[in-house]
């Protein structure tokens, strides 16, 4: 139904009642695109019956977290020069749960994480999880950016279409999408913008133990300093002085009233 109100042909779908861990499908299948969003922290996934599958090539992932199981199965179905975009929790950016963080270093030192996209909450109607995009390419895959990490941190875009839903107009889409396709065609009007964007080399994630937190590496946006400090200085002491008047008045009054009062024993 999703596909049909979409108008994408659904001919080619398999159903598999078993999943894709357990019966790999499209065993065979190499693809040049993935697009992909996958139960987030599945914990009933098979794991125990899969740790010595092939698709594992950076670390066998926990049975009680399918997240890193994703991801390296999807990286085993692309194509030499493939690329795969992955929806997942936030929480896979920084995990060190059963060994996920050795997991999540060996993709980065192979150079298959090529962005993460920090995405605001609200999104999804299903899931208050907070939620993040990874786009990966296939190890070995000849790229103009071997070597470096693109973070995007896109929680302050999209606006509110509910008090539970929050929404990406396509200015917001193609504010991040330009970004990326900039930094990956290394236009020479791609620049990093604290607060939204970085591209961070291998060695900077290395420093940051592999936490892909788009955050930890695009800062704090910049403001314009207009601060006026003789201004501000001047205003705040005269709040000070009234402030301190309106009290005086105050005390006389309370204790004109105080003395109003009779205690009868």
């Amino acid at each position: 139904m999703n596909l049909s109100i979409r108008g994408i042909d659904s001919s080619m779908v398999k159903w598999n009642t078993e999943g894709s861990f357990l019966k790999n499908e499209l065993k065979d299948a190499r693809v040049d695109y993935i697009l992909a969003n996958p139960p987030f922290n599945v914990s009933d996934w098979s794991g125990e019956l899969l740790a010595e599958d092939g698709r594992w090539k950076y670390g066998t992932p926990p049975p009680g977290n399918a997240n890193y199981a994703w991801l390296q199965h999807f990286l085993f179905h692309l194509a030499p020069q493939g690329r795969a975009g992955v929806v997942l929790s936030k929480g896979a950016l920084t995990t060190n749960s059963s060994g996920e963080d050795v997991i999540r270093k060996n993709m980065v030192d192979a150079g298959t994480v090529e962005c993460i996209v920090n995405l605001p909450e609200k999104l999804f109607l299903n899931t208050g999880i907070p939620a993040c995009l990874w786009f990966l390419r296939k190890e070995g895959s000849s790229t103009a950016r071997p070597n470096e990490v693109l973070f995007i941190d896109a929680r302050d875009k999209g606006h509110l279409v509910s008090r539970k839903l929050r929404d990406f107009s396509e200015e917001d889409i193609a504010s991040i999408s330009e970004v990326y396709h900039k930094w990956r065609k290394r236009d020479d009007s791609y620049e990093d913008v604290a607060g939204f964007c970085k591209s961070a080399t291998i060695e900077e994630v290395k420093e940051l133990n592999y936490v892909l937190t788009p955050g930890r590496y695009v800062g704090l946006a910049e403001e314009e300093d207009d601060f006026n400090f003789k201004e501000r200085f001047t205003k705040l002491h005269g709040t000070l002085e009234q402030e301190i008047l309106l009290e005086q008045q105050l005390n006389i009054k309370l204790k004109k009233n105080l003395s109003k009062l009779q205690i009868n024993d």
